[in-house]
């Protein structure tokens, strides 16, 4: 449900769900320093919604308050991925209830006109829901993952790839030096943006992500090739959220009410199976949340601030139940209920992809690169996993 409603703003909320991602305090910025220049008071909901459940008072947010904190990690208004509050419940004055229903309450007792939430497609999804409650939001895309339908590029997500491919580069000498393999694990759920873009630019050997299932077989071939041709050290990198083919993704730990399943332990298993099987020394290591803290790089600093004032922008229209859009050059909007509808992953034949097959790398599978007309045409281009699309 979208809202066209143009009235006079006195007072909004911000807010951040989810997973950090470097460039939070920059939208938080935007938003606070353009609400003020129309004279509207800005709050920020802390821990997500957790100011409106009762577990933390907000922040009042003005120029003092967002001095500076562009070039700072994290967020300081906190944020929180667990409790769905359409599944959780919530113990308030006395009473246990549905978490939704006291934000609801909570948000018309506050005087609040309008929320500017940022968050991932998890956020995105809660918005929607909220917004049925009454709860007037514009919605802004976060996630490190880069892979939010709707929108061309999310802010984290070069700062992630930044701090991968440097790593990857460090990796190279010490591996160079042990005459090993090396299994690096980068974030990925669902889509492999951050493995393909850092694998690419940091010259790995072999890219696994998770639109492209891959065989044991077909990655210890490409890595004992390379031996023989006298190559010493070979990088591999793989996506959290990879898996071989046949097979479902990795997980550490049962699922927790109200978030996710956690990922992890890919690198481990495959770098035990790749020695295993070729005898080549072979260690794994895992960036896990090294990817999602410092300072967010240039790009993504000036992409959240972007994001921030096109969010106020929306505000000022009465475009509630719209999700701030990137469509380069320009910042659009597109429906909430339109953006939780799908998700963006790596398609096999995107043109990164195809540029690292050209070059020799594999990608853990059995396409020969070099075999002409092997590519699907523009009708066969658009697959689906699960809901997700990879086009």
């Amino acid at each position: 449900m979208s809202t066209v409603h143009v009235r006079k703003i006195k007072r909004i909320a911000i807010n951040t769900g989810g997973g950090d991602a470097p460039g939070l305090n920059a939208v938080i910025r935007a938003v606070t320093l353009c609400a003020r220049r129309r004279g509207w008071e800005v709050v920020g909901l802390r821990n997500g919604y957790g100011s409106l459940l009762g577990m933390a008072p907000v922040m009042k947010l003005n120029h003092d308050a967002v001095l500076g904190i562009a070039a700072l990690g994290g967020t300081i208004l906190g944020t929180t991925n667990k409790g769905n509050p359409f599944e959780t419940h919530v113990t308030y004055k006395g009473r246990k209830r549905l978490a939704a229903d006291v934000i609801a309450e909570n948000f018309k007792k506050m005087q609040l006109d309008g929320l500017i939430a940022i968050g991932g497609d998890g956020s995105m999804r809660i918005s929607h829901q909220l917004m049925q409650r009454g709860i007037p939001i514009i919605g802004v895309p976060k996630t490190i993952d880069n892979d939010m339908g709707c929108t061309y590029r999310t802010f984290g997500f070069d700062t992630a790839v930044q701090t991968a491919t440097e790593a990857i580069d460090k990796l190279h000498s010490t591996a160079a030096a042990h005459e090993r393999i090396f299994v690096v694990e980068v974030m990925g759920r669902y889509a492999g943006w951050i493995a393909l873009h850092s694998g690419l630019s940091g010259s790995c050997n072999v890219i696994l992500i998770p639109e492209i299932p891959f065989t044991l077989d077909a990655i210890c071939r490409h890595l004992l090739d390379r031996k023989k041709r006298g190559r010493s050290h070979s990088i591999v990198c793989v996506a959290e959220g990879s898996h071989p083919q046949g097979q479902g993704m990795f997980y550490r730990g049962g699922k927790e009410k109200g978030r996710e399943q956690r990922l992890g332990g890919i690198a481990e298993w495959l770098a035990g199976e790749i020695q295993r099987n070729t005898q080549l020394e072979t260690r794994w290591l895992v960036l896990g949340h090294l990817q999602r803290g410092g300072s967010p790089s240039t790009y993504d600093r000036l992409l959240a601030l972007r994001y921030g004032a096109a969010a106020v922008r929306l505000a000022a229209e009465g475009l509630w139940g719209h999700m701030v859009s990137f469509q380069p050059p320009v910042m659009g909007h597109v429906l909430l209920e339109d953006v939780i509808r799908q998700s963006k992953c790596v398609s096999p034949y995107e043109d990164t992809v195809l540029t690292g097959r050209e070059m020799g790398m594999c990608f853990g599978d059995e396409i020969k690169p070099h075999v002409r007309n092997s590519h699907p045409t523009a009708k066969d281009k658009t697959a689906k996993t699960g809901n997700r699309s990879v086009v």
